[in-house]
């Protein structure tokens, strides 16, 4: 049998999802077993993607997901190469470039899981000093990489969302929540230190449509609800009455109770406060003239039409307010291969990469956020993953009884079709044990990770995390490498 040697471009939850199903339906013991080997490449130094990088630190049972995926790296057919770009020039400059004549010829397949890293930006708040990109406050407050800086939040008194969905209500969560409550958890300790000179009073969260359409989930809606020292400013009860005779979702009726109960503190109890501002889009933001004033933001007022888009009522009104933080969504890079601008991601037919001309690329093929989007949670990405794993051995064993999710299911006749027509870009024949030379030299100086490095770094980073008496203490690029250069220089 052909072997199966697949490079997994991107190491989060998806690429972890797609390893593990594979090395399980092809376990060691098996007769396929000598013909797989997975590695997985990401241009960031530690593994885990969004797990590590994009889950709110007050999230812990989130990042669960972990023990599975540590468990699968103890398997030697996976290895994982970290801080090596593959592609395209990297936005960090500490990362090994790998182009993909460098790096194609190693593999006989390949998945891009590389997800959707470039925020969606509104039209109207360019980004400036006064506005900034939600992603840029996550990977603040995550201690990303990419560094960065952190925001003036000591001569900062309200904040203004844009967007209500559950990465803006984690950011306002994070604005509002006691520095000492967060101490326990996977917070940089310089991140609670701007956190301690805080002096935001207020965050508002606003968005164009109504209560019924937002996108936050009410564990998230209760979760701002009980935040210990601030308060929900109340809601008109008009925008909180179901329209005659709709039939409600669980999760709309649930939020609307909770939304009509209000926060666990009373208005007027708490110093710093909070709001949900329905049916308001953005038309502008004019910045301060001296330091003392505050910026503008102009918000067109909407209402929905009767086939539920979002039209303006033609009156609007003005904020005033220190900073803005979009939340408007990601896209993919338009630097990976075969992204297609009209998507905003990979297009695929059954996780097979497809090219600008329609055709399937041959063993290429996509998962996660890269492939459908940024949408869903863990549990969907997951589903994602072990179907394009299913697609992975239907092509690579048509017609053998191999075990997957869908039970064996047969090559179509459309699959068969698919596959006579397809871009070649990868070799059918590979060293299955070679790596490019670049990578090998990057291991040996210490440039790229592999999972063994990575133990080692989070051993430290829990150990550190306990005398401090909280989940862990991240460490950043500079300082790993530094402690891994320690670690493994002999004791004389």
């Amino acid at each position: 049998m052909a072997p199966l040697k697949l490079a997994i471009v991107g190491a989060g939850p998806s690429s972890f999802y797609v390893a593990s199903r594979l090395l399980s339906l092809l376990p060691r013991s098996g007769s396929h077993a000598s013909s797989l080997k997975i590695h997985l490449y990401d241009r960031l130094w530690a593994p885990y993607g969004l797990v590590r990088y994009g889950v709110a630190p007050d999230h812990p049972e989130v990042k669960n997901c972990t023990h599975k995926f540590d468990e699968a790296a103890t398997d030697p057919r996976l290895r994982f190469f970290g801080n090596v770009n593959v592609g395209p020039t990297s936005p960090l400059s500490h990362a090994l470039p790998l182009s993909l004549e460098e790096f194609l010829p190693y593999y006989t397949h390949v998945l891009y899981s590389t997800g959707c890293t470039v925020p969606i930006l509104h039209s109207a708040l360019p980004p400036s000093q006064y506005c900034v990109p939600a992603l840029s406050m996550v990977h603040w407050y995550t201690q990303h990489p990419s560094k960065p800086s952190p925001p003036p939040l000591e001569r900062t008194s309200h904040v203004t969302l844009i967007g209500q969905g559950n990465v803006s209500l984690d950011v306002a969560r994070m604005l509002l929540t006691p520095p000492d409550h967060l101490a326990k958890y996977d917070v940089p300790t310089p991140v609670l230190d701007v956190l301690r000179r805080s002096t935001v009073q207020h965050v508002s969260i606003v968005g164009r449509r109504g209560p019924l359409q937002a996108a936050f989930t009410t564990k998230e809606l209760r979760e701002m609800m009980n935040l210990p020292d601030s308060s929900m400013v109340p809601l008109d009860p008009a925008l909180l009455a179901p329209p005659e005779g709709s039939t409600l979702t669980r999760q709309q009726s649930r939020t609307l109770q909770l939304l009509q109960k209000g926060s666990k503190n009373k208005p007027g109890t708490t110093k710093k406060t909070w709001s949900l501002d329905f049916f308001r889009s953005p038309t502008g933001l004019t910045t301060p003239t001296s330091p003392t004033d505050k910026a503008r933001l102009t918000l067109a007022h909407t209402m929905l039409d009767p086939s539920s888009r979002v039209v303006p009522t033609g009156e609007s009104s003005t904020l005033e307010t220190d900073l803005v933080i979009t939340s408007l969504g990601h896209r993919s890079e338009p630097s990976v291969p075969w992204y297609d601008p009209a998507l905003g991601h990979l297009r695929t037919v059954s996780g097979r990469v497809i090219s600008p001309d329609g055709r399937v690329v041959r063993n290429v093929y996509a998962s996660g956020w890269a492939a459908m989007g940024a949408r869903g949670v863990l549990a969907s990405t997951m589903m994602d993953a072990y179907a394009v794993t299913d697609t992975i051995l239907r092509d690579h064993f048509p017609g053998e009884d191999v075990q997957t999710t869908a039970g064996g299911a047969p090559v179509s006749a459309a699959d068969e079709a698919a596959a006579m027509d397809a871009v070649e870009v990868l070799p059918k024949e590979v060293d299955l044990d070679a790596i490019p030379p670049q990578v090998e030299e990057g291991l040996k100086e210490g440039r790229v990770t592999d999972f063994e490095a990575w133990r080692k770094v989070n051993a430290e980073e829990i150990r550190r995390g306990e005398e401090m008496g909280k989940e862990r203490e991240r460490m950043g690029w500079e300082e790993a490498r530094e402690f891994l250069a320690k670690v493994r220089t002999p004791v004389s």
